[in-house]
């Protein structure tokens, strides 16, 4: 069992804490990866990172305590493939909308009968062909986690789950909100009150289901209604805020009244 599988599957006992990456960068990797983290999204949806660059965080991050959870730029059975056969064993794909395109995910990252991925013996995956049995028991090493945005996704809940093959469900609070009309508002009422009937509805499953959250505060607000692993900022939120403080600290210095002005936020609540 991959480490992020092993870490829904202990939930029970102890949440699974994590972040997202979203800086490409190997060194932040690796030096968030030994903060205490339990896991981290490695982006691809939103960040400039490359395959070649995706090899790099899972080396950096492979030398760390912290699972690697990659989500991938699309549910496209040709990137999948790809960002398989480059090591990556668990996958975040986001935007899935119905149970179609939940088997479509599923099938990308399962070797025939139970898929349609591509095989190939001389990858990192395999550890360069040396990992014994690995077409064998590949299939039961990769963990599919879909991301539900939408209304109409969380809509069709039950029926994503029930695809064989997911091993976890994701909303998220950033689409989720802007398709509810409440952009960037991720603790709008009416959005907390959908993503608490998704935890429920989840939860009846027996389905890990997680979000993320700008702050720890957040982020506890989200535990509370049931989420069961959950993420917070990102790398490069959490060094924007480190930094304007550090800066807003130093302007203080030759302005006092700096020091009480509210401190700035990046634009992304994440």
């Amino acid at each position: 069992m991959n480490p992020f599988q092993q870490l829904l599957r202990n939930r029970a006992s102890r949440t699974p804490c994590g972040t997202w990456v979203m800086s490409a960068s190997p060194i932040v990797a690796e030096a968030i990866g030994n903060t205490g983290f339990d896991w981290a999204v490695l982006d691809m949806e939103h960040t400039p990172l490359d395959l070649m660059d995706l090899v790099h965080l899972l080396q950096a991050v492979g030398n760390t305590p912290m699972a690697p959870l990659v989500r991938v730029p699309w549910n496209d059975t040709v990137n999948v493939k790809r960002v398989l056969d480059a090591g990556a064993a668990s996958l975040l794909f986001p935007f899935i909308q119905n149970a179609d395109e939940a088997r479509q995910a599923v099938a990308a990252t399962r070797y025939p009968p139970e898929g349609v991925r591509g095989m190939a013996g001389m990858s990192r995956a395999s550890r360069f062909g040396t990992k014994p049995d690995f077409f064998k028991n590949a299939n039961a090493e990769v963990c599919a986690v879909l991301q539900l945005e939408t209304p109409a996704a969380i809509a069709q809940l039950e029926n994503i789950a029930a695809v064989p093959g997911v091993g976890g469900l994701f909303v998220g609070p950033g689409d989720l909100s802007g398709a509810m009309g409440h952009v960037g508002q991720i603790t709008h009422p009416e959005v907390m009150a959908l993503m608490a009937d998704a935890a429920r509805r989840a939860q009846a499953l027996g389905m890990p289901i997680g979000t993320v959250g700008g702050t720890p505060e957040v982020v506890a607000q989200y535990r509370a209604i049931g989420y069961d692993f959950v993420a917070v900022a990102s790398d490069l939120g959490l060094l924007m805020r480190a930094a304007q403080s550090a800066a807003q600290a130093l302007r203080a210095i030759d302005n006092p009244a700096a020091a009480a002005a509210p401190a700035l936020k990046p634009q992304s609540g994440y």
